[in-house]
């Protein structure tokens, strides 16, 4: 018989249960037990909940506390050295301190880096690993909740980040290091647990190998190689290699010939990949169809689906497959049935992780030949697919008039940078080295509160305005205060960067507890773009004029950048996603208009997602950043010479896409720096960047309060590589997740960080 799988759900718990026990935990006010058992019986639920729906391999390890690649290097061993004077702690705390930082008296013990998790809006904590790097097994997380599943009476099938993906994913802490030359020292590990888990009564192991979609050097093809002769022969056990976000391509051949028992693929990024994998893939393995969107929140195809399925099993046999959702679960809501406010034709529409599993046993039992138990299903899946085909509600004719009227005069500024800076010196009068921030400050208990006291309606809106302004009032004289040059107002209006910029436009939804898991405690709720994208009015202009009236100084304009709301959205799939991204364009190029005859002259349309963006695969990512730069030019090239656009980017890497980030044309961006010790700017030694240039000094992402010295240093080294007249001081992203105690004291030691370096470099 056909079987299910699953290979991973989301972690946080349908009400975030995990990201409050976190938040508690971290601030004091409850212990590791109180954490650990929130931990364990999300996990309880979860295994619960998969299993009462039917789930044949129900995925164990796929939990976290932070990071699974952070799980992942504990599991072999590889904590950075620097961490050594903190073998006092407990493992909790190490690992936490590894994620976030931490200090201990007036030493700091900076956090590992983060990155995106390949095209994704989930970061993941990029691994260290020194030249000759000594692995040895010193987490037993992946047995342990292999049986603490067992003990409740799941039989679950443990979950691998895969070796080669590990190392793939890795930094080297030595500039001639490649991290896939310590594989040799890795496998013995990864095969100690692979034993481990055997003795305590695994069956399966899936071991995800993401980069199976990736480009592939012959090293890495080799390490694949080796990984899987030893994996495969070092335990009794079977392995599932699991492939995802694209197609095999060209690595078809290599990942099909694996010794190992089974390959998971993706068919919902790369449906045409079928045909060659059935007939390539050996006739003792089995494969795993992923024909469930993990990314996305639209009901399946079930029609579609089935005949996808159908195929592989007439060629390869029902016992050979099972049936999967395209990559883990942990990217889509928990469960659909929590949305009481969602309109019925449009919830009708959609599918969250609990919902996918139901459309897993209905694909199972269809194959399987129960089509009278199915028909109802089927027929209610026909009719909900049909009604959005056909509803008013996704089209636009105002929308799709003003995207056919785009012509090359609306992607264009009317001057280059050079021309523009001199306009803009005037117009701002800004010192060298002007100081800023990314745009938000700390989002406190009490702004939280007012929010939601106003959209429950519990606090009118003239109160909730006053206020806003009272603490925009007090942010704009703490900012003058601290000695800042560029100024924001706080965005206490805010959320979420994208959630506030949707729910002023049509054709966008909302859900109540649609979150998603962004890192460690970092939820986002995503909004559904289901329609045409229009802004009926200003979102943003009542607010930065505000502020700006307030101040002397110039107040930063913010915005979200098309192509950011696009990729941390759930986005329709009936049309292209370019589409879907010049619609956004037109709305904010409309707000960015609004702004600027408000009298804000510096606007920042905040671009983080732009690399999150980039396709997989080389071949597909010149067409992308054609059409991602040129709604970037839609959005901003309304504005006047004299009006300055920054950008903001954050968490990716960036080097190998600089050039087409320099073609977006903005007057500055600014740029995550400071985990990585300014490696970044080793692409700006290569590229000469046509703006202007803000490295972030201040890593915003961990609880430590950098020094002024360490600060000062950051900026040297960026001095060395950006000429002085492009070079802007700033934080790595915005401060919403911060406290005030440790905004204040950071931002003025970075103000004095510039200052001192001014006078050192006499300018």
């Amino acid at each position: 018989m056909t079987r299910t799988a699953n290979l991973g759900y989301p972690r946080l718990g349908a009400k975030r249960e995990l990201k409050w026990a976190l938040e508690s935990y971290w601030a004091k006010k409850t212990s590791a037990a109180d954490l650990l058992k929130t931990a364990k019986n999300l996990r309880l639920a979860h295994w619960k909940e998969q299993q009462e729906a039917g789930v044949d391999f129900i995925p164990s390890n796929d939990f976290s506390l932070y990071d699974h690649v952070l799980d992942a290097t504990r599991m072999v061993g590889a904590t950075p050295a620097r961490y050594a004077a903190l073998d006092d702690l407990d493992e909790l705390d190490l690992y936490f301190a590894m994620a976030r930082g931490t200090q201990r008296g007036e030493q700091t013990f900076a956090a590992m880096e983060m990155t995106k998790w390949f095209d994704s809006n989930y970061h993941y904590i990029v691994p260290e690993i020194e030249p000759n790097q000594n692995y040895r097994l010193t987490s037993l997380k992946v047995v342990d909740e292999f049986l603490e599943a067992k003990q409740a009476g799941i039989h679950t099938r443990p979950v691998l980040l895969g070796p080669v993906s590990y190392l793939l994913l890795s930094k080297s802490t030595a500039a001639e290091g490649v991290p896939l030359k310590t594989l040799p020292n890795l496998l013995p590990v990864y095969g100690e647990a692979l034993q481990r888990l055997a003795e305590a009564g695994a069956d399966w192991v899936q071991i995800d190998e993401p980069y199976l979609a990736m480009d592939l050097d012959e090293s890495a093809r080799t390490a694949y190689e080796e990984a899987y002769a030893y994996l495969g022969r070092v335990a009794d056990i079977r392995l599932m290699i699991a492939a995802y976000f694209g197609g095999l391509e060209d690595n078809l051949a290599l990942a099909a010939g694996l010794p190992v028992h089974g390959l998971h693929v993706d068919l919902v990024r790369a449906p045409q990949q079928l045909e060659k994998i059935l007939q390539q893939l050996p006739t003792e393995k089995t494969l795993s169809l992923g024909v469930i969107d993990g990314r996305n929140v639209w009901r399946v195809d079930l029609d579609a689906a089935l005949k996808t399925v159908q195929q592989a099993v007439g060629a390869l046999g029902a016992e050979r497959i099972q049936i999967a959702p395209s990559c883990s679960l942990m990217f889509t809501p928990h469960d659909l049935n929590l949305e009481i406010e969602l309109d019925h034709e449009l919830k009708s529409w959609l599918a969250f992780a609990r919902q996918k599993l139901d459309e897993l046993a209905l694909l199972k039992k269809a194959v399987s030949g129960a089509a009278e138990a199915t028909a109802e299903s089927f027929a209610v899946s026909r009719e909900a697919l049909a009604h959005r085909r056909a509803s008013t509600r996704t089209h636009n004719p105002q929308v799709r008039e003003r995207i056919a009227a785009i012509d090359e005069s609306m992607l264009r500024r009317a001057h280059d940078y050079r021309t523009r800076k001199v306009a803009q010196a005037r117009k701002l009068a800004l010192p060298l080295l002007p100081t800023t921030t990314i745009g938000s400050f700390p989002q406190t208990a009490e702004v939280r509160a007012q929010r939601s006291a106003n959209k429950k309606g519990a606090l009118s809106q003239a109160a909730y305005d006053e206020f806003l302004k009272t603490e925009i009032k007090r942010t704009i004289k703490k900012q003058e205060e601290i000695g800042l040059d560029v100024l924001v107002h706080g965005e206490f209006e805010r959320s979420d960067m994208v959630e506030y910029f949707g729910e002023r436009m049509t054709g966008v939804a909302f859900t109540q507890n649609g979150w998603v898991q962004s890192y460690g405690s970092r939820a986002v709720r995503p909004p559904i773009i289901f329609g045409d994208v229009a802004r009926p009015a200003a979102m943003t202009v009542v607010w930065s004029a505000y502020a700006q009236s307030l101040t002397d100084k110039p107040v930063k304009g913010m915005l979200t950048g098309p192509v950011t709301i696009l990729e941390w959205s759930f986005v329709r799939d009936d049309q292209a996603r370019d589409e879907t991204c010049r619609q956004l364009a037109l709305a904010i190029r409309d707000e960015v208009l609004d702004l600027e005859r408000a009298g804000i002259h510096i606007i920042q349309i905040d671009e983080p997602a732009f690399r999150e963006g980039l396709p997989l695969r080389r071949a597909d990512q010149n067409y992308y950043l054609a059409w991602a730069i040129e709604c970037f030019r839609l959005a901003s090239s309304g504005a006047q010479d004299e009006t300055q656009i920054h950008t903001h980017m954050c968490y990716a890497e960036f080097d190998n896409i600089m050039e087409a980030i320099g073609h977006m044309d903005a007057d500055v961006i600014s740029i995550e720096a400071s985990r990585s010790k300014m490696e970044l700017l080793d692409a700006f030694k290569q590229y000469q960047y046509p703006g202007d240039i803000g490295p972030g000094i201040y890593d915003i992402h961990s609880p430590n309060i950098p020094a002024q010295d360490a600060m000062e240093a950051l900026l040297e080294s960026a001095a060395k590589v950006v000429p002085l007249d492009q070079l802007w001081v700033n934080p790595d992203c915005g401060l919403k997740t911060r406290r005030w105690e440790e905004v204040v004291p950071a931002l003025t030691n970075m103000v004095h960080a510039a200052q001192a370096v001014r006078q050192q470099l006499k300018v």
